[in-house]
């Protein structure tokens, strides 16, 4: 029998989550890992595995044209299963809920391959928002033999789904095992624009990322606006942008924030370098579900620049707040906290809702417990606040 477990990410943030479930399956030496980049975005994949050491096994080669969904998946789905009829892994992995994830997820089921989905169970309860992603994260969940949740409420969401209580487990999210190995090695900044705007400032600093395409145009320009309105209010604090490497986006940005003092905007950063601005920042503004999970393990509050979040566990824990693009109720809510330390502080005084630092070994062993190699691992332990049930929008 094959130990093979392809581990498929196709964008930075899968493979940000799936390098420490390598990791840790390497460092058990029951399963052989087997690092597949989708070609989705493998130049990012590749970047943001080399600072865990790591380089992809195995990259598909995806062309692209039109850059729309229905090709990428097409061309992934080919590649994948004309990989998979000649090299077969004992399972496959994926995470999330991009269209590598679903592209991973069905052609592993339609060779009746076992899908792990690591980070299952998220929901937004909105179809349109995020887009795709929503529809993604629940097709997956119907063909995945073993749902690795988050979090207790994302188990839940599973159950209710009417997905067996066997077939789901409360792991943790491997994203906190990354940054904390990551930010904890305090690596020099790898941009230079971050690395001169850090040297000798002692300003508080303020992270903002705006990605999400529901950011774009108008909430974006609303989103910059707030920003300007900070700086201007607070001459003790820095902001770092790193911008979507979109051009429209760029030129947006950067036209919004020309001559602004105390901002730099920058390309996509390296991820040992997000690592650590996040865990020197005083506070972030972002619309990403990484960064909400990542922040509390390094006490810092997150204001959430989208009107619905999937993340809803930090805000039953108070560590996040939903703000959208409102650019009056940004600067309002970012105000309260700059203006006092303790009520900034008391945000994340209940720790991270999203995990222990132990996620990648639980999807290891719980893994090779699928395929009869071990036993389960026990479910991360769970805190009243994480137990919290309910949507928030």
């Amino acid at each position: 029998m094959s130990r093979e477990v392809h581990l498929v990410g196709g964008t930075r943030p899968e493979a940000v989550k799936l390098a420490p479930v390598a990791i840790a399956m390497r460092e058990a030496g029951i399963l052989e890992p087997v690092l597949l980049a989708s070609g989705q975005h493998p130049a990012m994949v590749t970047q943001a595995l080399a600072a865990f050491g790591l380089e992809p096994d195995i990259t598909l080669q995806v062309e692209r044209t039109t850059g729309g969904q229905a090709e990428l998946l097409t061309a992934m789905i080919r590649e994948l299963d004309e990989l998979w009829s000649v090299r077969t892994p004992a399972a496959v992995i994926v995470q999330g809920d991009t269209t590598t994830s679903l592209a991973g997820a069905l052609a592993a089921f339609w060779r009746r391959i076992p899908v792990v989905h690591l980070e299952a169970g998220l929901r937004s309860g909105d179809l349109e928002s995020p887009f795709p992603e929503e529809g993604n994260r629940r097709l997956v969940a119907q063909v995945a033999a073993l749902h690795l949740a988050p979090t207790p409420l994302a188990a839940m969401n599973l159950l209710d789904e009417k997905i067996p209580a066997s077939d789901v487990l409360i792991t943790g999210n491997t994203v906190v095992d990354a940054t904390l190995a990551v930010a904890g090695r305090k690596l020099p900044f790898e941009n230079q624009a971050v690395a001169a705007a850090r040297a000798t400032s002692t300003n508080r600093l303020v992270l903002v990322t705006a990605h999400r395409r529901e950011s774009w145009g108008e909430p974006l320009d609303r989103i910059l606006a707030a920003v300007r309105e900070l700086i201007a209010r607070y001459d003790d604090i820095d902001v770092i942008l790193p911008s979507h490497p979109n051009p429209a986006v760029r030129e947006q940005v950067e036209a919004a924030l020309a001559g602004v003092e105390r901002v730099t905007v920058t390309d996509p950063l390296p991820y040992p370098d997000l690592a650590r601005l996040l865990s020197e920042a005083y506070l972030v503004l972002t619309d990403s579900g990484g960064i909400q999970e990542e922040a509390p393990s390094f006490g810092v509050p997150a204001l959430v620049l989208r009107d619905v979040t999937e993340r809803v566990e930090s805000l039953h824990a108070g560590c996040a707040k939903l703000v959208g693009s409102d650019t009056a109720l940004i600067v309002s809510e970012a105000s309260l906290l700059l203006d006092s330390r303790e009520r900034r502080d008391a945000m994340t005084a209940g720790g991270n809702p999203y995990g222990d630092g132990l996620a990648a070994q639980r999807t290891a062993r719980a893994t090779a417990a699928l395929l009869g190699l071990a036993s389960p691992p026990e479910a991360m332990p769970v805190t009243p606040s994480a137990a919290t049930t309910g949507a928030i929008a």
